[in-house]
């Protein structure tokens, strides 16, 4: 027995490897073989055919990809498919491992471009992501064949025209974006119809009408932005419905009403957006039955009423943006017994009234306080600030207050400190010799102390070597800029506008930062040549000089900045001799009216594509042949505003077809968000003629259009093209030298408001055409040779007599009894004539009289000698046809 175990016991390990190694050989008989390919051939075909429709582009620049909010760095993923690799392997592929087909397609920052034309047709998919890339058209309908999907991202490309309507069979979807495209028309309401949606990203699109209701039939809702937009009306009362949803941005629309107090039944609700729109009204006092929300943006409305006091104890809260509204009544932060976790007050421009709470100081989480503009009435206690250790923003411009704020105090009382706003306050400057540690450390970048006082520059910005911004606008200071200044290595806009300067103190180095993109010194009295260095700023984008006593030429070297100067303003100087050739390419804002300036103007001018305003007033050119001038292709952005003077010929040379500005419509964004012209430093000025009135536009809207050719020498014919700017408001051509006829085009001018072409050679008949514009408030056409009907329009019949004087063949029902006498007196001289052109006409009549006597006198003599010698030339009829015969036959001859 012992034997037998002895023998089995030997024999086991030889009996289980040969079992094992059976097993192992069974599973390999019976097994599948491999697949050649994972991928499925006709998915493979499919996403060859996609790749082939479409282009891979490539950008010197990069272009932003945006994925859940977060930058990425953009690659062509396409370039690496094979056909004749597995499919499933292809970057951005994704495919089920059981049957070989794809279900997940991610081309998202790929550099694509084209139109989606033939059917996706991968059946499987479950999600489809498109984004950031450079699609155009239209969305395929042919998505809405794909059943299965749950996720549908196209955003931030081209996309045009409305949501495919195939769009509302996609039932399982649970995720659409398609925002930041041109997609356009009515929200359709089949949007309600997609019961398991929970995100919803429809913003920066041109949608239209009404929010649809049945968006509150969605069930499951958390995520819903239809942001930046052209909605109208109120919020649909469904939304109530949505108790689910957790985020809401409706901003940068145009809906109106009341706060919705619909929303109060979302007691999810974390992030409420509704910025940038028409809300009326109060806003509710039990807002606290949002208890979990944590985000609050209401600003840029037309909110009234007092702020409830229990919006600022909401435990969660943590942003409040209520600025720029009508909110009034005084500030009350309630009972703040409870520690507060407020990161944002921003209650700034509102209508607010009376003390500064001193409890403020108990909301030491702040790090972003706006209070500009509040009406204080009084005294402030400046102390309360310093308790608030973490602010990195701190506004407190326009407090109508009797307290002077010391600004080394302020400034101490914050270690963190970015940004400083005391504009409009009294604010005293004690120059120290030293400064503490924490203060030289300070990291603050913007200090903002326009029209404060102050009567000299504050020696603590030596120690500010992060600073970036500095405006010391409207204030006292006289003297020298100090040298000091220009050695803070960062600075990037210094603002010294309107004070009493007259130089610069040479700086310890060459000149102001490498990084200056803007420099505003108007309206001061500097004098003397420009100063060179700045010819030395390689990244000045904005420069202001005007209203000074500036005299000298304009620097050469200038032409050193044609690379980064966008806005430059040398108006309302003493500067003399001519333009500079090639600083003009970049040039949005260029004016060098009121100066001494003559010689003609730089043939670079006509490369300036990106002008919008432009002043030559009172150039004096040398000659009158600079007409490549009016060749610009300008007015690429949405409004421009042109006042010249010159003296050149303007029907054969100037073309109208590329002043895009003026010839495409405005969108209801662009009238509703009256925007000012200038760039994000300064705005834009000018001067025209407007309705018979000189007018001064301290700012100009994007919205206004104006063409301002008054009171110069042009010539020839008014240009047809001029009926293709669409969006003009203003045409004065009055006081020139035009002949020929008005063109009947202008009355494709819809938006026009004024018009005058008074003073000129204009004949014909007044187009009848101009008789539709509804808009045209004020005309001028007097002192021409124009004839004909008068249209009948109801705004030709509300016009003066004097609108038409001066015209003899003028006539029609618009033109009252005592207007058709006015007509036929002859046109008066032109009442802007210059000195040299009446004293040159007193001249003539002076020779005139002078070259009489001695005419009278020898045509006396000659009548004589003819009648004694030659009579019968005055008396047989046949001798004067044979004389007068024959001078025709020499002349032929």
């Amino acid at each position: 027995m012992k034997a037998y175990w002895n023998i089995t016991k030997s024999t086991i390990p030889v009996t289980l490897s040969v079992i094992f190694l059976f097993i192992n050989n069974q599973e390999n008989v019976f097994a599948a073989p491999p697949r050649p390919h994972l991928c499925r051939p006709e998915q493979r075909d499919a996403l060859v055919k996609l790749k082939n429709e479409l282009e891979v582009f490539t950008s010197p620049f990069g272009y932003n990809c945006y994925v859940n909010g977060t930058i990425l760095t953009p690659h062509p993923k396409t370039v690496s498919w094979e056909i004749n690799n597995d499919g499933c392997t292809w970057e951005g592929i994704t495919c089920n491992p059981e049957s070989g087909e794809v279900i997940k397609l991610d081309l998202s920052c790929s550099y694509l471009r084209g139109q989606l034309h033939s059917n996706i047709s991968l059946h499987s998919l479950t999600a489809l992501d498109l984004s950031s890339n450079d699609f155009n058209g239209q969305i395929m309908s042919s998505l809405g064949n794909l059943s299965l999907l749950t996720s549908l991202d196209l955003s931030y490309n081209r996309f045009s025209g409305q949501i495919p309507s195939s769009i509302g069979n996609l039932s399982h979807l649970t995720s659409l974006d398609l925002s930041d495209n041109q997609l356009s028309g009515q929200l359709p309401s089949w949007i309600g119809n997609l019961s398991h949606l929970t995100q919803l990203d429809l913003s920066s699109n041109n949608f239209s009408g009404q929010i649809p209701s049945t968006i509150g039939k969605l069930s499951h809702p958390t995520f819903l932005v239809l942001s930046s937009n052209q909605f109208v009306g109120q919020i649909p009362s469904s939304f109530g419905n949505l108790n689910r949803l957790l985020s809401l941005v409706l901003d940068s629309n145009m809906l109106t009403g009341n706060f919705p107090i619909a929303l109060l039944n979302m007691t999810m609700l974390s992030y409420i957006s509704l910025h940038g729109s028409h809300f009326t009204g109060t806003l509710p006092p039990n807002v606290t039955s949002l208890s979990k929300l944590t985000f609050l943006d209401a600003a840029y409305n037309a909110f009234t009423g007092a702020i409830p006091s229990s919006l600022l104890t909401l435990p969660s809260l943590q942003f409040i943006r209520l600025q720029e509204n009508q909110l009034n009544g005084t500030l009350d932060f309630g009972n703040m017994s409870l520690p507060s976790f407020l990161r944002e007050l921003s209650l700034g421009n509102n209508n607010l009234i009376g003390p500064i709470p001193s409890s403020i100081s108990k909301l030491t989480n702040l790090q972003y306080l706006d209070l500009s503009n509040l009406n204080t009435q009084g005294p402030v206690n400046f102390t309360a600030f310093s308790h608030l250790k973490s602010l990195y923003y701190l506004h407190l411009s326009n407090l109508n207050t009797t307290t002077t704020v010391d600004l080394n105090y302020i400034m101490s009382c914050f270690k963190s400190l970015y940004l400083l706003d005391l504009s409009g306050n009294h604010v005293s400057v004690t120059n120290k010799s030293s400064a503490t540690y924490d203060l030289v450390m300070q990291p603050i970048q913007s200090l903002l102390l326009s029209g404060c006082g102050i009567t000299e520059f504050p020696e603590l910005l030596k120690t500010k070597q992060f600073l970036t911004d500095l405006d010391v606008s409207k204030n006292k200071l006289k003297g020298q800029v100090p040298g000091w200044l220009w050695t803070l290595p960062y600075l990037r806009h210094v603002d010294l506008s309107n004070n009493n300067l007259i130089n610069f103190e040479r700086s310890p180095r060459s000149g102001p930062s490498l990084m200056m993109a803007a420099l505003l010194v108007s309206n001061n009295n500097f004098t003397g040549n420009i100063p060179s260095f700045i010819c030395d700023l390689p990244s000045l984008r904005t420069l202001d000089l005007s209203n000074n006593n500036f005299d000298g030429v304009i620097p050469s070297c200038m032409a050193n900045l044609r690379r980064t100067l966008t806005d430059l303003n040398l108006g309302q100087n003493r500067l003399h001799g001519g333009l500079p050739e090639y600083i003009f390419k970049y040039l949005r804002s260029f004016d060098v009216g009121h100066n001494q300036l003559t010689g003609k103007l730089p043939r670079a001018l006509i490369h300036s594509t990106y002008l919008e305003v432009l002043n030559f007033l009172y150039y004096a050119l040398t000659y009158s042949t600079d007409r490549y001038y009016f060749k610009l292709p300008s007015l690429s952005c949405k409004s421009s505003t042109y006042r010249i003077t010159t003296s050149t010929e303007l029907c054969r040379q100037t073309t109208f077809v590329k002043w895009s500005a003026m010839s495409s419509l405005s969108t209801n964004e662009d009238k509703l968000n009256r925007k000012y012209m200038g760039d994000v430093y300064s705005y834009d000025s000018l001067v025209l003629m407007d309705k018979g009135v000189v007018m001064e536009l301290v700012r100009i809207l994007k919205i206004y259009t104006a063409l301002d050719f008054s009171r110069n020498k042009l010539e020839g014919k008014i240009p047809r093209s001029i009926g293709l700017l669409k969006e003009l408001h203003v045409l004065n051509l009055s006081n020139n030298a035009f002949t020929g006829h008005i063109p009947s085009s202008m009355g494709n001018l819809r938006a026009l408001e004024s018009l005058d072409v008074s003073q000129n050679q204009l004949s014909g008949e007044i187009p009848q055409e101009l008789g539709s514009l509804s808009y045209l408030a004020y005309m001028n056409f007097s002192h021409n040779q124009l004839a004909g009907l008068v249209p009948g329009g109801t705004q030709f019949r509300r016009q003066n007599c004097s609108s038409f004087e001066g015209n003899k063949g003028l006539f029609g029902p618009s033109l009252d009894e005592d207007c058709r006498d006015n007509i036929h007196t002859p046109a008066s001289h032109k009442q802007y004539e210059t000195t040299e052109e009446s004293d040159e006409e007193v001249l003539s009549w002076i020779a005139a009289v002078i070259g009489a006597v001695p005419g009278v006198i020898l045509g006396l003599t000659i009548g004589y000698i003819l009648v004694s010698y030659r009579p019968e030339w005055f008396v047989n009829p046949c001798v004067r046809k044979k004389h007068k015969h024959r001078r025709r036959s020499n002349a032929t001859h």
